[in-house]
């Protein structure tokens, strides 16, 4: 068998080729994506073909000493992707070849070109790395947020059992777990897992956890661990895979340590589908009779508290989240009526599970309905959660925007809002809607601060921007044009992005963004009508046309008619839809002293009396 120099160039075998130069494995001449263990592995075969290279070689090549690394997991999961890339398999081995507690060899043919470059380093360049996202069945999702959450909760401590040189874990960002079932349709599963897992890990308050909004958006990405990491600036980043056929599971997750792109904690588990709920308790057993885990008392009896959701309860709900979603980002009204559907579902399989009526409460707002018939069926779903588990962050979070918006009883809110940041200190929603509640009783210093704190957390949420105030509009605009680039068909960007027009005086560009938030939320027509009345009358005809559309077709913001009144210089009419929004509890009636658009109206004896009446000072 040729034996490859440590220094050659271009390595060939079967229908794969090595540039050790680039860095590169191809397939056929096509780029294979692999990430740098699995390749520094392959190179190191490849210099001593048909030889066996110990474990202990590997390790020292790969995994020096002031490394901290679970070396067993971290080279079982290397190996397994580079066998992954070469289309190998343990059993019948083609190149990889498995030697039982003492290494590897390979077995194909070798051939090279002569050509020299550096042999593998100890401490390699970063490498592009193709994220192992990883999807599930709706069973699974309980049990791997528990065992990612204990092994972040693990590597996290780790210092404590290796030493002063391991890396510190501050924050971690979960990417979209992939989905290994091959089925488009069972897409839904992945992203509620993501969601559940990122749920999970914010409940300790130790580290903090990027928010789903951002991390979403790395679903198809190429970009590698240590971009992302630095994009969300975070110290490590959780993925992994869920493979489901007929009654069993494989679960696969992993932690890396970003800045070096290496794996810090990682695991592969198989169970019958009926055992998997259990094993969320079996593994925070095995890793917390190992480890310190620094995590309050309150956070270790949810971490083990055994699952017992009905499988069929967590579908339905899954289902409902990707559906709630998919309205959040503005794709109209029916999405919200299809989540919460689902959330009947899960709620009649096991009226038990506290989470579908949180988010039903939430989807609630996607009904044209008005808000004083909405908000009483929030507080009614949110009250029922709370009543099934006091301590669901979700549920005293929407609780908060019950008594902020609706009742006005903006103590209670406040002590709704902290609670659900100290159950979840990692949730940006909370942070931001409780700046929101500071910024609307002048506590100008403190909102500030809440902002920034969710702005880390998910800096990618176009809502964090301030183009109604006046401030921080040029940013407002840049992430929404992002946000919009990734989501042509997003409205509620749209919506803000025309605010972000309207505050920098931006005319042409206002309307053209109200019209595609009109069409993109299902008025078509209404669309047309504003695109019309541009044309023909100009810029004030345009925004009337809005107004009178707004009402015309069910919307129910009297606020956001009121504002476009403003605008026009029409006071008597703004004051007029002020005080329906005041009768029907219009959710940013709240706002009124935190939003410049309101200015003009300050001096009038009729807003004074709103205010007070409201319960904002004046």
């Amino acid at each position: 068998m040729h034996a490859v120099q440590p220094g050659q160039r271009l390595v060939r075998f079967s229908v794969f080729e090595l540039d050790a130069r680039a860095r590169e494995l191809r397939k056929h001449g096509v780029r294979i994506k692999l990430q740098e263990q699995p390749l520094q592995i392959l190179q190191i075969l490849l210099e001593h073909p048909g030889e066996v290279v110990t474990r202990d070689e590997l390790q020292e090549r790969i995994w020096p000493a002031d490394t901290f690394v679970d070396f067993d997991h971290g080279l079982y999961n290397a190996v397994k992707k580079l066998r992954e890339a070469l289309g190998d398999t343990v059993d019948t081995p083609r190149f990889i070849e498995t030697l039982p507690k003492r290494g590897y060899r390979f077995i194909g043919t070798v051939s090279g070109n002569g050509a020299r470059v550096p042999a593998v380093d100890s401490e390699p360049p970063t490498a592009v790395v193709e994220p192992n996202r990883n999807y599930r069945r709706p069973v699974v999702v309980i049990t791997i947020a528990a065992v990612l959450v204990l092994g972040v909760a693990f590597a996290v401590n780790r210092d404590k059992l290796q030493g002063s040189n391991a890396p510190f874990i501050r924050s971690v960002a979960v990417l979209p777990l992939q989905n290994l079932s091959g089925d488009p349709a069972q897409d839904y599963f992945a992203d509620g897992m993501t969601e559940e897992l990122i749920t999970e890990l914010s409940g300790i308050s130790s580290i903090q956890v990027i928010s789903r909004t951002s991390t979403m958006r790395y679903k198809k990405s190429d970009k590698s661990i240590p971009e992302i990491a630095r994009e969300l600036n975070v110290d490590a980043i959780v993925e992994g895979s869920v493979l489901h056929s007929g009654d069993r599971v494989r679960i696969t997750a992993q932690l890396i340590y970003a800045p070096k792109d290496t794996n810090l904690w990682a695991e592969t588990y198989d169970r019958d589908l009926k055992d998997v709920l259990g094993l969320q308790s079996e593994i925070a057993g095995a890793i917390a009779s190992q480890v310190r885990i620094k995590t309050t008392p309150q956070e270790r009896v949810r971490l083990n508290r055994p699952p017992s959701v009905n499988a069929k309860a967590l579908e339905a709900y899954l289902q409902g989240e990707y559906h709630a979603n998919r309205y959040g980002k503005g794709f109209g009204q029916q999405e919200s009526e299809t989540a919460i559907s689902y959330f009947q579902q899960a709620i009649a399989e096991d009226p038990s599970f506290a989470r579908p009526y949180v988010e039903m409460a939430c989807a609630y707002e996607g009904l044209m309905l008005p808000s004083n018939q909405r908000w009483p069926m929030e507080r009614a779903a949110a009250e029922k959660a709370l009543t099934l588990d006091p301590n669901l962050a979700e549920a005293h979070f929407a609780m908060g925007r019950v008594k902020f918006f609706y009742e006005r009883n903006f103590a209670a809110a406040e002590r709704e809002f902290k609670r659900a940041i100290e159950l979840n200190p990692s949730s940006a929603d909370a942070h931001d809607w409780f700046a929101l509640y500071l910024s609307s009783q002048g506590r100008l210093a403190e909102s500030e601060a809440e902002t920034e704190l969710a702005e880390r957390l998910d800096p990618s949420d176009y809502l964090n921007c301030t183009c109604t105030s006046g401030g921080e509009v040029e940013r407002g605009i840049s992430l929404l044009k992002n946000e919009i680039a990734l989501n042509p068909e997003e409205g509620s960007a749209h919506l803000e992005l025309a605010k972000c027009y309207a505050t920098k005086g931006m005319q042409k560009e206002y309307i053209d963004e109200l019209q595609r938030t009109a069409s993109l939320f299902g008025f078509p027509k209404f669309a047309k009508q504003i695109a019309r009345a541009y044309a023909t009358a100009g810029y004030q005809a345009a925004l009337r046309a809005w107004a009178e559309g707004l009402d015309e077709n069910g919307v129910n913001r009297p606020l956001m008619v009121a504002e476009t009144y403003v605008r026009l210089g029409d006071k008597d009419l703004a004051l007029q839809w002020l005080e329906r929004g005041y009768s029907e509890h219009d959710d940013d009636m709240v706002f009124l002293n935190s939003e410049a658009v309101w200015h003009p109206l300050r001096s009038d004896p009729r807003f004074k009396d709103l205010l007070r009446r409201v319960g904002l000072s004046q």
